[in-house]
C-alpha cells in the first residue's frame, strides 16, 4: 500500500499502521503519547501520519481516554472587536495547551437562546467553558444555570464573582478621562456604549468617578450603540451647541464617527475638539489624526482564561488575583484646549 492509494478518501488509523509497518494499537499508543513506544517507532509513525495528512478522530479518542480536551466558548457578540479578539486569544492559548475550542454564538440573549447554546457546548463534551457575553442579562441567566463543568466569564470589575476574569474597564476609563483633564479640558462629554453591556457600564462609571474625583462638573453620558454611524450622528447633534472641548468615546468605532462629524464641520482635531477612544483597534493608529485610546491586552486575557480553566481541570493552571490593567496610548487626537 502506498500514500497514493489512500487518495480520494480520508486515511484511517489502519492505513497509518500498514504504511508504518506496525499494528494499529501501536499507532494508537503513539497518538496517546504512551511511554512504552520507542522513539524510532514513534518517529516513523508520525512521519507516515504527516505524509498521509492523517487527522485522528477526536470523538473516538474522547471515548477511549474519557477526555475531549475541548474548551467551549459561549459568545454573545463575536462581531465586535473586543469579543472577537478575546476569542482569538483564547483559541491560541488553548491550542498551545493542547486543547481544541468549540464556539457557540448566541443567536438571541433570552433564556431559551442561552440555554440552547450551553446545551450545544455540553453535547460536544467540553471540559470547561469561557463566557464572552458582555450583556448583563446573559450573566444573570448563567448565574441561574447549574453548569457541571468549570467556567470563566469575561466581565468588567466591580462585580463579586469567583468565576470572573476581567480587564479593568473602570481603570481604563479613568485613565482616558484623567488624560483629558490633565490637558486642561473641563467641558468633557462621554459617548457611552449600550446600556445593557457590562463594559459600557464600567467605562461610564470610570468616567463619572474620575470627573468627580477631580471636581469637574459633567453632564449625563450619551448612550450609543458601538457603531461609527452612531458616533457620526451624535457628533453632528452635539456640534449644534458645541459646549464641549473634548469627548471620551467608549470605543474606537464611535470615536471614528465623531471625528468624521467634527472634521466635516470644518473643525480641527485636537485644536478645537480632543477625542479619546477605547480598545485600540488596529486601524486606530491610522485615523486622521491617529487616535488616542485605551489598549486592552487581549493575548494576556486569553492566556489567563485558559490557565484558570486548566487549574480547575487539575492540569497545573495558575490562579490570578485582580484584573488586567489596560494602557493609555497617547496619539494626536488629544491636546490642550485652544481657549
Amino acid at each position: 500500500m502506498t500514500v497514493d492509494s489512500t487518495r480520494g478518501r480520508a486515511p484511517s488509523i489502519r492505513d497509518v499502521a500498514r504504511l508504518a509497518g506496525v499494528s494499529h494499537q501501536t499507532v494508537s499508543r503513539v497518538l496517546n503519547d504512551h511511554p512504552s513506544i520507542r522513539e524510532t517507532t514513534k518517529a516513523r509513525v508520525q512521519q507516515v501520519m504527516e505524509d498521509l495528512q492523517y487527522r485522528p478522530n477526536r470523538a473516538a479518542r474522547a471515548l477511549v481516554k474519557g477526555r475531549s480536551r475541548t474548551i467551549g466558548v459561549l459568545s454573545a457578540s463575536s462581531s465586535q472587536y473586543g469579543p472577537a479578539s478575546s476569542i482569538a486569544a483564547i483559541q491560541d492559548a488553548a491550542r498551545a495547551a493542547g486543547f481544541y475550542v468549540n464556539t457557540a454564538n448566541l443567536t438571541s440573549i433570552d433564556r431559551g437562546g442561552i440555554e440552547a447554546a450551553v446545551d450545544h457546548l455540553m453535547s460536544q463534551a467540553v471540559e470547561g467553558i469561557v463566557v464572552i457575553a458582555p450583556q448583563v442579562r446573559v450573566s444573570e441567566t448563567l448565574a441561574q444555570l447549574s453548569l457541571d463543568v468549570p467556567f470563566v466569564t469575561l466581565q468588567s470589575t466591580g462585580r463579586d464573582d469567583e468565576h470572573a476574569l476581567s480587564v479593568d474597564q473602570i481603570a481604563g476609563a479613568r485613565m482616558a478621562t484623567r488624560h483629558l483633564i490633565d490637558l486642561g479640558h473641563r467641558d468633557i462629554y462621554h459617548l457611552a456604549g449600550p446600556q445593557d453591556w457590562i463594559e459600557a457600564e464600567a467605562r461610564m462609571r470610570g468616567f463619572l468617578a474620575e470627573m468627580s474625583a477631580m471636581d469637574v462638573p459633567t453632564t449625563a453620558p450619551i448612550l450609543g450603540d458601538w457603531t461609527a454611524e452612531f458616533g457620526y450622528y451624535a457628533g453632528r447633534e452635539l456640534l449644534r451647541v458645541r459646549d464641549f472641548t473634548a469627548i471620551f468615546s467608549s470605543n474606537d468605532q464611535m470615536a471614528l464617527g465623531l471625528m468624521h462629524a467634527i472634521r466635516e464641520a470644518g473643525l480641527d482635531i485636537p485644536r478645537d475638539v480632543s477625542i479619546v477612544g477605547f480598545d485600540d483597534i488596529p486601524e486606530a493608529a491610522h485615523f486622521f489624526p491617529p487616535l488616542t485610546t485605551v489598549r486592552q491586552d487581549f493575548p494576556e486575557l486569553g492566556r489567563r482564561c485558559i490557565s484558570l480553566l486548566l487549574g480547575d481541570l487539575g492540569e497545573g493552571g495558575d490562579a490570578y488575583a485582580g484584573a488586567i490593567v489596560p494602557a493609555l496610548i497617547v496619539r494626536n487626537s488629544s491636546g490642550p484646549p485652544s481657549f
